[in-house]
């Protein structure tokens, strides 16, 4: 099988049949990239954080019977960590990367989601609905952190919605949903479930449409390390993202015009 990306070592971390995957349904799983023990440290350190408290800016837990309120998202964790900095511009993930976007890869958001077992999910939506790459498109690195499947809210994919426009979306359901846009699957489409191992990594395109059921479990959380990332060549991007090149030197880029191609975005809520 061909490689098409090599690791900081020379190993090879996307083969071409992920490639082609990637190209026909808009994403794809690179198994294994990260290690247990580093998955285990990853894990580790956010607990730690939790742990410590809310650090303004980035991670505000509190007490409540939501237990999202309690275990939000860390945004942009890498401003607030070395650990997180390092994960985020990993050399595994750059090569991988490289390949997709077909060009320089600049880092542009980092997130780590505990999901703790109760916690809502986050209805179907597109991450250039947020992002709003001009021109081109994000991609998303999803590193799993603990076994992830249906019960526990792993992600669900719309395979080759990566080649459609940014859908308007419609209202979700807040019983069932963080984030209140829902991108209905198309017609003739589905959400099929991707199921992940600690340290597998799915990659796709900033245009599949994906999100998340509730995790259903008693006692599972379904921890995940979440970054995003565009090619050098934009030119614009939505606020709140501050783009990176992967050896961490910051570029500015213009925040992109408008409201979007739909009139209604807004801050950010973060996929997944």
């Amino acid at each position: 099988m061909t490689v098409t990306g090599k690791g900081a070592a020379g190993a090879p971390v996307l083969a071409q049949e992920g490639l082609r995957r990637f190209e026909q349904d808009g994403f794809t799983i690179v198994r294994g990239l990260f290690g247990r023990d580093e998955i285990d440290r990853l894990c580790a350190h956010f607990a730690e954080l939790h742990a410590a408290g809310p650090v303004p800016g980035h991670f505000q837990p509190r007490a409540s019977a939501d237990p999202l309120a309690a275990y939000p998202r860390v945004m942009h964790p890498h401003e607030i960590s070395g650990l997180s900095r390092r994960v985020l511009l990993d050399a595994r993930l750059g090569a991988v990367l490289r390949v997709l976007l077909g060009e320089e890869v600049l880092a542009a958001q980092s997130m780590f989601y505990f999901k703790p077992p109760g916690a809502r999910g986050q209805a179907l939506h597109q991450d250039n609905f947020y992002l709003r790459v001009e021109p081109g498109t994000c991609v998303a690195a999803w590193v799993a952190c603990d076994e992830i499947d249906r019960d526990n809210g792993g992600l669900e994919v719309v395979p080759g919605t990566h080649r459609m426009d940014v859908f308007c979306p419609e209202e979700a359901d807040a019983e069932v949903s963080f984030a209140r846009e829902y991108v209905p699957p198309p017609p003739g489409l589905a959400a099929v479930p991707v199921d992940l191992a600690p340290g597998d990594v799915l990659f796709f395109n900033g245009s599949l449409v994906h999100g998340s059921q509730p995790n259903r479990t008693a006692d599972r959380f379904r921890r995940s390390f979440i970054a995003h990332y565009v090619g050098r060549s934009a030119e614009r991007i939505g606020t709140h993202y501050r783009t990176l090149t992967m050896d961490g030197e910051r570029v500015l880029l213009p925040e992109s015009d408008g409201a979007g191609p739909c009139g209604t975005e807004f801050a950010p809520q973060g996929p997944h």
